[in-house]
């Protein structure tokens, strides 16, 4: 398996410099025996209550971009503490990854509190996802239902569903709109044909659309 070492410290004092290549030499000695490959060293010198650090982003990112599935740190208070700790342990159970301490020999023990606090994120986040959906297709149902076709009028839909889009089609826009949908709606609509747009996109080029025309007939 392939992973990533994550040392932290909190502060950059030159007395900090100890622990941190402690932690660095531990880990890649854990890794050695236990056969993991090790695509990246990060070293962060930042307070662990704060979860903008460039470090774990990276480490964050790097996982995503599936170039490693394993975190190792010394223990989970090198991930953070408090609520960013948490914050990060649920992103990288997002990612389907997992986080191997030295201390623990494994995955790191979570008391019943962060249990219960992960499992109403991953709910929150799992209800949000079927909002959107519902809202997707509500969207997509009303504009249909007063005679809109995607089919005829998006020439990439084709291309299959949930594609990403570079470009807002204005002309659907103001089909949509003149069919009195509204702007959360048309966002809606466009983002189920694969435009990842939101409604203050949509209003926005509306109203640009709208100007330079009223601008073009003065």
């Amino acid at each position: 398996m392939k992973a990533i070492i994550y040392c932290r410290v909190s502060t950059n004092k030159e007395t900090q410099d100890t622990s941190i290549e402690r932690q660095k030499e531990e880990l890649v000695k854990l890794a050695e025996i236990h056969n993991i490959d090790v695509v990246k060293i990060i070293e962060e010198r930042h307070s662990g209550y704060d979860i903008d650090r460039d470090g774990i982003i990276e480490a964050l990112a790097l996982i995503k971009d599936k170039q490693a599935g394993l975190l190792l740190v010394q223990d989970d208070t090198r991930l953070g503490r408090g609520h960013a700790k948490i914050a990060i342990l649920h992103e990288i159970r997002k990612l389907n990854a997992k986080v191997f301490t030295l201390n623990e020999q494994g995955e790191p023990e979570l008391s019943e509190s962060d249990i219960m606090v992960l499992n109403i994120l991953a709910a929150v986040e799992e209800f949000q996802r079927k909002l959107v959906n519902y809202k997707i297709k509500r969207g997509m149902n009303r504009a249909i239902a007063k005679g809109y076709r995607p089919q005829d009028n998006l020439s990439n839909i084709d291309k299959g569903g949930g594609r990403e889009k570079i470009d807002v089609p204005i002309e659907e826009i103001i089909k949509l709109r003149s069919k009195k949908l509204t702007f959360h709606e048309i966002a809606a609509t466009l983002r189920g044909v694969g435009y990842d747009v939101s409604k203050a996109t949509v209003h926005r080029r509306y109203k640009e659309y709208i100007d330079s025309e009223t601008i073009d007939h003065n």
